[in-house]
């Protein structure tokens, strides 16, 4: 395969994975649904014109917000003639707070992973059925064979384990 297929595979991968939150953080910088989904679409144009200047390794997502914020801030000076609109100032300290908080729980969810692949088996496995398939307790409890009041300290239990380990990880990541 030559090096710009292999370019062109790693922009719609990396694309592709960050797609749901570019529209999460386009939507709270454009307050319509259909107004985010335009800014977006152009967002993703801009950036796969543009693929060639990122740098592979580096944050995709945090460039793809960049690119992101400078297309909200196009599409609204299109849009001046509407009554109520916030100052590119303070839409930038929310696009940056946006990012931060997206950067924050990206960190957040990977902890989770990490925490959840040292569980037994059996620990995993009530968290699965209990979230994954978003089983209430009794049904959890019948497929566990437990009853709903030992499913539930179990359950406790597991989520006491887990908030334990991601707070030590990301403690960890923060001194790092």
């Amino acid at each position: 395969m030559s090096d710009n297929a292999n370019r062109v595979d790693e922009f719609v991968r990396l694309l592709a994975q960050n797609q749901r939150r570019l529209f999460v953080y386009v939507h709270t910088l454009v307050n319509n649904h259909a107004d985010a989904e335009e800014v977006l679409q152009n967002t993703n144009l801009v950036l796969w014109r543009e693929f060639g200047t990122f740098e592979l390794g580096t944050n995709f997502a945090a460039w793809a917000c960049r690119v992101a914020l400078n297309q909200v801030l196009a599409w609204r000076k299109k849009r001046q003639r509407d009554r109520l609109q916030f100052s590119d100032d303070f839409l930038t300290a929310i696009a940056n707070e946006t990012q931060e908080a997206g950067d924050a729980l990206e960190e957040q969810t990977q902890a989770l992973a990490t925490c959840l692949s040292k569980l037994p088996a059996d620990q995993r496995e009530l968290i699965r059925l209990r979230y994954s398939e978003e089983g209430s307790i009794e049904a959890v409890a019948g497929r566990v064979k437990r009853t709903v009041e030992a499913t539930y300290r179990a359950l406790s239990r597991v989520r006491h384990t887990l908030h334990e380990c991601v707070t030590r990880t990301l403690a960890r990541e923060n001194r790092a």
